[in-house]
């Protein structure tokens, strides 16, 4: 990793710049373990005391938080996002190697282009179309009529089904399924009767998928994702749901068939999202969270009890069950109350 001054970051960044403009980083950290040499961040002054033994060379803060650092710092109103570019260029991402591995299987109505990278054992189906200088790793089979967008990376053992088009600048990371089959099932007198899936899944720019997380193919018309939506690993994301641009899943999230979920949303790790609800722009969902109607105002949204003590929870659960017969006493006293007054 080649060194680089604060300077440069500051002019780069758009960050003030406190402290010797000539340091240099090569290296990230946190403000617990970083030492020389090192950059690392503050975006919750709530840690703001750890400031006081820090070692790294330079801090990424906030305003508020800059004159408690004892070393050199960049100011800038959001830390956290200052400190991704920061080590997004101190730890570039690997550049596909341009060529195709021997092993590769490829049907010939498709065409690979020169600046592409494709691994040992891939499967290319009919008329896939590859975008420039994409990475396709090992393992990984990609159906017929399936576009990728320029510059996307397909990590190992992802499995991309028939039909499903993916924007540029895209990452899918280990085990991403995309346009598998939805949960299409009829109920008739002799059982299960399973409902052909024949739409595709369309996929905007700059998204990224988490390892071991899938989306299922429309039922009739298409699975649709934004730009910029980014899920974490193992969401599930059903048939037909349509998700807006800038919204982010945590781990394990999930949402049912055909809902929709609007722009800049934020559903937190083990939420869900019953099927055929909407979802407006600007919703934050709180972990383990249910959402079993629509929320048609921005805001945040919580529906889980946080965790207690055993013997506080047992007693928790026993009021909730009484709720019942007190609101059965509390409507009685109400009706005596109107006889009385009468």
């Amino acid at each position: 990793m080649a060194a680089i001054t604060l300077a440069d970051l500051a002019i780069r960044y758009g960050c003030e710049l406190r402290g010797d403009p000539d340091l240099e980083v090569s290296c990230v950290g946190t403000l617990d373990s970083a030492e020389s040499g090192a950059i690392s961040f503050l975006a919750n002054s709530a840690y703001r005391a750890k400031l006081t033994s820090v070692k790294a060379t330079a801090v990424i803060l906030a305003e508020e938080d800059a004159d408690d650092c004892p070393v050199a710092c960049l100011v800038t109103p959001n830390p956290y996002a200052a400190y991704a570019a920061v080590a997004t260029e101190l730890y570039p991402a690997r550049k596909p190697k341009p060529g195709v591995h021997p092993s590769v299987v490829c049907d010939p109505g498709t065409s690979i282009p020169a600046s592409a990278e494709v691994g040992p054992g891939v499967v290319l189906g009919s008329k896939v179309q590859l975008g420039e200088r994409t990475y396709i790793g090992p393992n990984t089979v990609i159906g017929d009529n399936v576009s990728v967008g320029d510059d996307g990376w397909l990590a190992a053992n992802v499995s991309i089904a028939s039909g499903t088009r993916i924007g540029k600048r895209c990452l899918l990371h280990s085990g991403a399924v995309v346009g598998s089959d939805g949960f299409g099932i009829a109920q008739s007198d002799s059982g299960w009767i399973k409902v052909p899936q024949v739409g595709g899944v369309a996929i905007g720019d700059d998204f990224e998928m988490g390892a071991n997380s899938t989306i299922d193919r429309g039922a009739i018309e298409d699975t649709c994702i934004g730009d910029d939506v980014k899920l974490d690993n193992m969401v599930q994301i059903a048939h037909n749901v349509i998700i807006g641009d800038h919204t982010a899943f945590a781990a394990l999230a999930g949402v049912g068939g055909s809902a929709k979920i609007g722009a800049r949303c934020m559903i937190g790790g083990q939420a869900g999202v019953l099927g055929h609800l909407e979802v407006c722009d600007d919703v934050f969902i709180h972990a383990h969270s249910l959402v079993t109607k629509g929320i048609r105002e921005p805001g945040t949204y919580s529906s889980a009890w946080g965790v207690e003590e055993a013997s506080k929870w047992r007693r928790l659960v026993g009021h909730f069950k009484r709720l019942e017969v007190i609101a059965e006493k509390i409507k009685a006293f109400q009706k005596t109350l109107k006889d009385i007054k009468k």
